[in-house]
């Protein structure tokens, strides 16, 4: 049975978002030479280090020795350790929790302009977390990171027009920063895409094209995809179905690119 209220907040991990690349070249870092460049006072080779050392990168993890790193780039204004180290006060990770800490931090680097750091600092106010609870904060937030190309506040200013959390009901704006998260990979947005589909919210209903939608945010590895797919075949015809899914496999040949 679909809902029409979507799923509660998600909050990207920054600390994996952010060793994502530097897994990628990891052959390449020398960590020696980033650890003397380090202890000489370089910020960037600091936060890197926090990185490596809160991942598991090159390391044993140690998030205790990634705060250390974090703190020491944090202070010199490195906007990415700042996040980071408010990440770490936001969860727990290395030191006791303290969700004003958080929200310091992220400050700190907002005014740099930095997407992350708006992210987070949008979701402690949605959540009341270090600060008092303001939607519309939220949002402001939200929107900040998301003009930057930042794909989960894509996604959750979707979430904020589709459940009139902050702003007046849009489904047609959430539509269109749900397309935007796609755009950029971001499966639970197709899978929410998909649920408007299913009911008929903010575009007209269409079973096969939300089954499409939903099958491919499911062969991404999103659950609510595989969810709404499932319960829309009970009320498809076969027929419908293999329509669906030769649709979504043009779709996949394409990149993900949404066409419809």
């Amino acid at each position: 049975m679909y809902r029409r209220t979507v799923l509660a907040t998600t909050v990207l991990a920054f600390l994996l978002l952010a060793s994502a690349g530097l897994a990628e070249e990891q052959g390449d870092v020398d960590v020696e030479d980033l650890r003397r460049r380090a202890l000489k006072g370089e910020a960037e080779a600091q936060y890197l280090l926090g990185i490596m050392s809160a991942n598991a990168l090159g390391a044993k993890q140690d998030f205790a020795e990634a705060v250390r790193w974090y703190r020491l780039a944090a202070r010199q204004g490195h906007a990415a350790a700042q996040t980071g180290l408010g990440w770490m006060y936001a969860h727990g990770l290395g030191l006791k929790r303290d969700d004003a800490q958080a929200v310091k931090w992220y400050r700190a680097a907002a005014a740099q302009g930095h997407a992350d750091a708006r992210f987070n600092l949008g979701t402690a106010y949605a959540r009341g977390r270090g600060v008092q609870r303001d939607l519309a904060k939220a949002v402001e937030n939200y929107r900040f990171a998301a003009n930057q190309s930042h794909a989960g506040a894509q996604y959750l200013l979707g979430i904020t027009y589709a459940n009139a959390r902050g702003v007046p009901r849009d489904y047609a704006e959430a539509f269109r920063w749900f397309r935007r998260a796609v755009d950029q990979g971001f499966a639970r947005a197709r899978s929410q895409i998909g649920m408007m589909y299913a009911m008929g919210l903010g575009v007209e209903r269409d079973d096969i094209t939300a089954h499409a939608h939903c099958s491919l945010a499911a062969a991404a590895g999103d659950s609510l995809g595989s969810v709404v797919r499932n319960n829309l075949e009970k009320s498809m015809t076969p027929a419908q179905i293999a329509q669906a899914r030769q649709l979504a496999e043009q779709w996949r040949k394409k990149a993900g690119n949404v066409k419809e």
